[in-house]
């Protein structure tokens, strides 16, 4: 089974542990948003680069690994990668944190548009933006494993 999120099995863990509403992915998104900030900040960092080192080593999780191949990120050419490694190299020393965007649901160009925009975002609203993309690449990871 498909882990729902990157190396944080807690939120699956603790949705388990509480009355089922129903709905599934209500009750993990309820988890991860009421978690600390430190958990939801630990949760994000548990996110690989897109088409970074974990990519090119290989360790990413197959789930990861199926995400940005969907999206072209294991096909770059040199100059795409170059442009993947400056922005996600800007993005972490901005934020501290990974870029995180739900891959399946954009393409390259529009992944680096994102990138280029989101750059220009307060950390608050980086924070927001990613728990929300990573309810949507959990949404679809629930979907899948129907």
């Amino acid at each position: 089974m498909t882990a729902l999120f990157e190396h944080s099995p807690w939120i699956e863990e603790r949705a388990d542990a509480l009355p089922s509403s129903g709905n599934r992915h209500a009750d993990l998104m309820a988890v991860m948003y009421a978690a600390s900030a430190e958990e939801q900040l630990a949760l994000i960092r548990a996110h690989p680069e897109l088409a970074g080192k974990a990519a090119i080593d290989r360790t990413l999780t197959d789930a990861s690994a199926a995400e940005q191949a969907s999206a072209g990120l294991d096909r770059l050419t040199p100059g795409e990668f170059d442009q993947f490694h400056t922005l996600n190299a800007a993005y972490r020393d901005r934020f501290g944190f990974p870029f995180i965007i739900c891959v399946r649901l954009t393409d390259k160009a529009g992944i680096l548009a994102a990138m280029e925009r989101r750059l220009g975002n307060e950390r608050e609203v980086e924070i927001e933006t990613a728990l929300g993309q990573i309810g949507e690449i959990v949404r679809l990871r629930l979907k899948d494993s129907k």
